[in-house]
């Protein structure tokens, strides 16, 4: 990291982060989108993805306790601002490089990284199972799984998603519908989405909410 960042230069953990102020964040967020572009422009990666989730990844990280609450990001291709807030922005130029830091989650480069994600879809059930280990061992952290629209529309998500609803566990599912699939989504809860999305009842909320 060579640029010169009002606070970015100061984080180095999700611990750094939530001494910010609730008022900075926004700016937080432009120094890690800046920092991102900046070393995906020099090793290659999935750009639009991480772009995408940055404010995202500043709140999660300054709202819940991580690493003790557990943050797992499907697919990977969305995670590379979460690894520059996870104590990474120092190696961030070398993302898929030799030797360097991966392009997904990986477990043994961060315990930031609970779960090792390559394939999509899979984000829901590892949040389920470690939200049934909590339960298990009677923790009151929480899992937090982010999944995209297309990666939600395949069955293992449905899964994951039945079982979970079956099984009552606390743990909370966060939907990145931002239609950046490699194909397009296909199905019904595709059309649901988008039928919810260009509804009234969504654009009355959204100016509810402004």
């Amino acid at each position: 990291m060579k640029n010169n960042y009002k606070f970015l230069d100061n984080i180095n953990f999700p611990s750094d982060l939530r001494k910010v102020s609730e008022n900075d964040l926004q700016q937080v967020a432009d120094e890690v989108r800046e920092e991102m572009i900046s070393a995906v422009s020099k090793t290659g990666g999935h750009l639009g993805a991480g772009l995408g989730v940055v404010e995202l990844t500043v709140a999660l990280h300054y709202v819940f306790d991580t690493p003790n609450d557990r943050l797992i990001w499907d697919v990977g291709h969305q995670a590379y601002p979460h690894k520059i807030l996870t104590g990474r922005k120092q190696k961030i130029t070398t993302l898929r490089q030799g030797n360097g830091l991966s392009g997904f989650t990986k477990r043994s480069e961060s315990e930031y990284d609970p779960f090792g994600a390559a394939h999509s879809s899979t984000s829901i059930s590892s949040a389920l199972g470690m939200a049934e280990a909590n339960k298990l061992e009677n923790k009151s952290s929480n899992v937090i799984a982010v999944i995209g629209d297309g990666a939600i529309s395949a069955g293992m998500a449905y899964e994951a998603m039945n079982n979970a609803g079956a099984s009552k566990t606390k743990m909370i599912v966060i939907l990145n519908d931002n239609d950046m699939s490699i194909a397009k989504p296909v199905g019904a809860m595709r059309t649901y989405l988008a039928k919810l999305f260009t509804g009234k009842i969504y654009f009355s909320l959204r100016e509810t909410l402004k």
